[in-house]
């Protein structure tokens, strides 16, 4: 992830021109969480990229697309493996899990700053 951050020059994601994807006027922290295999997966904190439409999401070295509506739980999928994930901002209660609480949330450490002054505001 942090190989991303404040790099502005042009790169390929898998042939795809990324322009200024990967800005950080163009990111926001967000919950990540895998729902491949079930209600509840692996989840993680940390700083996701929009692309300038802001329809498609890159997050260490993922791309995701919007499910619009149509998952179980779910509301984007990874656009290589197909897996679906909920992908939303995080919440100051911080229960960020589908039935509640983050009891093994993982929070990427360039955000953990970032944060915590989010959810103490």
């Amino acid at each position: 992830m942090s190989r991303h951050q404040g790099k502005q020059e042009e790169r390929e994601f898998e042939g795809e021109k990324l322009p200024s994807e990967f800005k950080l006027s163009r990111s926001k922290i967000m919950y990540i969480e895998d729902k491949s295999g079930g209600l509840e997966g692996e989840a993680r904190i940390g700083r996701v990229y929009l692309s300038k439409s802001g329809k498609t999401l890159y997050y260490r070295g993922m791309k995701f697309q919007s499910l619009k509506g149509s998952g179980f739980k779910a509301n984007y999928f990874e656009v290589e493996s197909g897996d679906h994930y909920w992908i939303s901002g995080p919440r100051k209660d911080k229960n960020d899990h589908l039935y509640g609480g983050n009891s093994g949330v993982e929070i990427d450490n360039d955000v953990h700053e970032e944060y915590r002054q989010y959810i103490n505001t």
